[in-house]
């Protein structure tokens, strides 16, 4: 196990809070992170902000090859040193929000998995960026402030249910692996964590509607989402019929007029969609 703090101290690294700095030192914490990413030697793993190695490290044991992306050029050195004995580790210093992911893959014919500690103030666009491009992805596994776990997890007629929830499951089948105490890093956050798990798939009930129209509505009807369904989305200027024919597809479907949308499933936002 790499040690941290000496790693830190060696390279007279400074952790730079603005890009989320905070480095896992719990060895079996990371273990359990691999084992959810059910890695295998027929992986292409990407590890988004390896910071100095300790999880990829772990992960290239496993994995056929492993592309660390890391934006801190200041890590660098730390991370080819640590990771030198691994040859299928490929350090790459790009943001991975700019980086040309499908490069970086090119020539890989097995699975690709993603295997993070996200930094949390870019934690949302990271995910939706990998979930809505077309990287061919086959697991996600973000450890992500739990707070954020339990809303990419979210189910129906919880409070963590949401548009983010919605748009987690168009595309997979999300699953809240196990939270992660704020002791086991360095330097320690003001939050505990989590490990979530995405795993690609597609819906039936979600191929044949207009996914433009259907984020719409998901966003409109969790806009106000202490108000009834026919208030917050029916009141959408660009909702044709406005409330009344909100009111006449809800009946048509079954669905009760004061419904709200924490209440209805991505199944029925999706029958909700192809009536509207």
């Amino acid at each position: 196990m790499i040690n941290t703090n000496e790693v830190l101290k060696k390279y007279g690294l400074k952790l730079t809070k603005s890009l989320g700095q905070n480095f896992l030192t719990d060895i079996n914490i990371i273990k359990k992170i691999v084992d959810v990413g059910e890695v295998s030697s027929s992986d292409l793993v990407i590890e988004i902000g390896p910071g100095i190695g300790s999880m990829t490290a772990e992960i290239a044991k496993l994995a056929g090859k492993v592309v660390a992306v890391e934006i801190d050029k200041n890590l660098i050195p730390a991370l080819n040193e640590n990771l030198g004995s691994f040859p299928n580790v490929l350090v790459v210093n790009q943001d991975i929000m700019k980086a040309d992911i499908k490069e970086l893959i090119n020539g890989w014919t097995g699975p690709l998995k993603v295997i993070s500690n996200l930094p949390y103030y870019i934690t949302t666009p990271i995910i939706m960026m990998l979930l809505e491009g077309d990287v061919p992805w086959d697991i996600l596994v973000f450890m992500v402030q739990k707070e954020v776990a339990l809303r990419l997890a979210g189910t129906p007629s919880t409070k963590d249910y949401s548009a983010l929830s919605i748009a987690v499951r168009y595309y997979s089948d999300p699953k809240l692996a196990f939270t992660v105490s704020k002791n086991c890093f360095i330097p320690k956050p003001d939050v505990d964590s989590a490990v979530v798990k995405l795993k690609k798939r597609e819906l039936a009930c979600v191929q044949d509607i207009d996914k433009e129209l259907f984020f719409k509505i998901v966003k409109a009807s969790f806009g106000q989402r202490r108000k009834t369904l026919l208030n917050s989305l029916g009141s959408q200027g660009w909702l044709d019929g406005g409330k009344e024919h909100l009111r006449e597809v809800l009946t048509k479907l079954g669905i009760k007029e004061n419904v709200r949308a924490e209440e209805l499933t991505i199944e029925d936002f999706a029958r909700l969609c192809r009536e509207l």
